[in-house]
């Protein structure tokens, strides 16, 4: 499952919310949250568009191999750009997009890094969703509503679709 969404849409906190669900079935399971790969993996990188498009490209491939070994992924990343994801799809079997729809009022609202802040005062220039695009999925497999929906309804949507697609 890729996770897509505005910075503090409920990513991180869902992936590992529904990571413990499947562990409790058995399934295996590896949760790539975005920030931490950023701080781990891909700490070379910034965050202009072709270095966004990179982040995006190694963490599928990381989902990829993974997926190729028989561990279910949740990748939890804001992935802003439509391209970057329809690439993802043609190179990642049984992609399922997942857009965490929030209004970006209860995104800033949520941040308890006042990042917001600081983008909507300009101190930080490509932040997703005010001074840099955040380019919505057209079609994706699932849509949680974040911003009105508890965190065990969104959790209740993942693992119905997951059962009702064969996943698990």
């Amino acid at each position: 499952m890729w996770f897509t969404g505005l910075p503090c849409s409920g990513k991180s906190t869902l992936a590992k919310l529904i990571s413990r669900k499947l562990e409790l079935l058995k399934v295996k399971v590896q949760v790539l949250d975005g920030d931490v790969i950023r701080a781990k993996l891909t700490s070379d990188l910034g965050y202009s568009e072709f270095d966004r498009n990179e982040n995006i490209r190694r963490i599928g491939y990381v989902a990829e191999l993974l997926s190729a070994n028989g561990i279910n992924t949740i990748v939890a990343t804001i992935s802003p750009y439509s391209d970057a994801r329809a690439n993802l799809r043609k190179e990642i079997p049984n992609f399922i997009e997942t857009y965490l729809e929030c209004d970006i009022a209860i995104c800033a609202k949520r941040d308890v890094k006042g990042l917001y802040k600081k983008a909507f005062a300009g101190e930080i220039t490509n932040f997703t969703g005010v001074s840099d695009r955040y380019e919505p999925p057209n079609n994706p497999e699932l849509i949680l509503q974040t911003g009105i929906e508890s965190e065990d309804q969104s959790v209740g949507k993942v693992l119905d679709f997951l059962s009702d697609h064969g996943y698990c």
